[in-house]
């Protein structure tokens, strides 16, 4: 049964000259706020490069009615449509929209030997705030350096993803890789819009980041375009966030947080070498203090010498001789023996307290000499 239907779909297609084969990709559905305007880029095939495209609206393939085309006309009133056969895209922007604007779309590439290959998407305009949308749909950064895109949403609900068109996504809240760049997905509650923001960070842009890339959130995308420039003399390959009145204060507090991460990151080698300094002195003065107690220990003890108390080296003295004529000779072997007793401090001292009269002795009357 399966292979009956797929014929029969197949010969529907062709005799409506419709391709079963879409080699045709866009977004599927926007939100747009009234007055505003909004670009739909539509990836197409290698080898569609040199085939007319054109935009049409309607809901049926049959029944819609071409707005504009690459050939002619290019441009319709509010809407124009371009084609960059290098990045196999062709886009078309409307502007000042309308209520009256809402309606479904087709990114149609003609193809003249077989039946027209194309996709459709709707575009809701709303007078309110829209359910998704971007404070600007051109973002431009350079090699090396980040950008930052900040998609709007006023519900919660499941996570956002950022897509390349025709290739991966990265979801919220996660770190990813598209084409060799670090993406991060930050999601927040909003301070200025009552809603809630998809924060987009592209770091180690590269030039062939150059694309179209959307934000998408429910069955909701809104397509931004990326311009990776090689970096001059003027430009730095910081992080380029959008230059909007309307900036969110999350853009604010990541910068405020790159900031003080990377002061951080300044103040690290100073501290870390000053608690090295520190640690080493303190070892040091330990290592000093040990070999300086080491070494007193090893010295012999001190010996005191008590001072010399002069009152204790005084040595008294009794003399006892007889004296002769008047003239004396001082011979001892002629005329009697001198005799000398030496009693020392101490003994004198004990001696004089012993004795009533305080230590004086009386040897009798002074001999007369003859």
């Amino acid at each position: 049964m399966a292979p009956h239907l797929l014929l029969v779909l197949r010969i529907l297609f062709f005799l409506t000259g419709v391709s079963y084969a879409q080699s045709v990709s866009t977004v599927s559905h926007v939100s747009v706020k009234q007055g505003g305007s909004i670009t739909i880029p539509c990836l197409y095939d290698q080898r569609y490069r040199n085939n007319v495209k054109y935009w049409c609206r309607g809901y049926n393939w049959l029944s819609c009615s071409t707005v504009v085309r690459t050939d002619h006309p290019k441009t319709s009133g509010k809407t124009s449509i371009s084609d960059d056969i290098n990045q196999r895209v062709f886009t078309v922007t409307m502007t000042s929209l309308s209520p009256s604007d809402s309606d479904y779309y087709w990114c149609i590439v003609e193809r003249k030997s077989k039946g027209d290959d194309g996709v459709r998407l709707q575009i809701s305009v709303t007078p309110g705030t829209p359910e998704l949308y971007v404070d600007q749909q051109q973002m431009t950064g350079v090699v090396g350096g980040r950008v930052t895109v900040l998609c709007y949403y006023s519900s919660q609900g499941s996570s956002g993803r950022w897509c390349r068109m025709g290739g991966p996504c990265v979801a919220g809240g996660h770190y990813g890789a598209l084409d060799g760049t670090c993406v991060k997905l930050v999601q927040e509650e909003s301070r200025t819009s009552n809603g809630y923001v998809l924060m987009v960070t592209m770091s180690g842009l590269m030039i062939e980041n150059t694309g179209w890339y959307w934000c998408e959130k429910g069955d909701l995308q809104m397509p931004v375009h990326i311009t990776v420039n090689q970096p001059t003399t003027t430009q730095s390959t910081t992080t380029i966030t959008p230059s909007v009145t309307n900036r969110d204060n999350v853009v604010t507090n990541e910068n405020t947080d790159e900031k003080h991460q990377s002061l951080l990151e300044v103040l690290f080698i100073p501290l870390s070498l000053l608690v090295v300094l520190i640690a080493v002195t303190l070892v040091t003065l330990k290592l000093l203090r040990k070999h300086k107690d080491k070494k007193a220990k090893d010295q012999p003890p001190n010996t005191t010498v008590q001072p010399a108390d002069p009152e204790n080296d005084i040595t008294y003295s009794t003399v006892s001789h007889t004296r002769g004529t008047a003239k004396q000779d001082l011979n001892p072997e002629r005329h009697g023996d001198l005799y000398s007793t030496v009693i020392p401090m101490q003994h004198r001292t004990a001696q004089r307290a012993a004795e009533p009269d305080g230590g004086l002795q009386h040897s009798g009357p002074t001999p007369e000499i003859q």
